[in-house]
């Protein structure tokens, strides 16, 4: 029998932003979350999801300043997109902050963004597998909806079973 407890992760997205607008963000205290990042890609074409990053312990705008944006290819046309946890409570900060840590390393397992490649290989398997997402408002293109028992390994073995004990 599978048994799963699911942590439900609810993200409230709002965009786009430029460069310009999003530095704007860095004078909000308290502003943290997801951010996703459109934009040229020499092989996949324009206006393509590039990048996923989190802003935790710092605001988003301070964080996307830090990662040189202004030097890459077209950076005028650049698009993000902000997401901010939601809920019915405001989490404390260190649970906030696991949930803004787990919320970026599912959404990069599941959307594979192109600048996230290196960060693939370290997606935790075991932890992501009860982690359910439900994106809100501009959530672009993202799935509105990301299950970590979709997207992990935990049913493999469950429909392994099944599929034996059918066959």
């Amino acid at each position: 029998m599978l048994e799963t407890s699911i942590r439900l992760i609810q993200i409230d997205w709002e965009g786009p932003f430029t460069l310009d607008e999003i530095n704007v963000l860095k004078d909000v205290s308290k502003d943290y979350g997801i951010y996703q990042i459109y934009g040229k890609h020499i092989v996949y074409g324009k206006d393509i999801l590039l990048y996923i990053g989190k802003a935790d312990q710092q605001t988003i705008g301070q964080r996307v300043s830090q990662e040189n944006w202004w030097d890459t290819n077209d950076s005028n046309h650049l698009k993000i997109y902000v997401g901010r946890l939601a809920g019915e409570k405001t989490p404390r900060d260190k649970d906030w902050s696991k949930e803004i840590d787990l919320a970026e390393k599912l959404l990069i397992n599941v959307h594979k963004p192109a600048y996230n490649s290196k960060n693939l290989s370290a997606i935790p398997d075991l932890e992501l597998q009860d982690v359910h997402i439900l994106n809100w408002g501009d959530y672009r293109d993202l799935l509105p909806e990301v299950s970590g028992l979709r997207w992990t390994k935990k049913l493999d073995n469950y429909f392994y079973e099944i599929y034996s004990y059918n066959n």
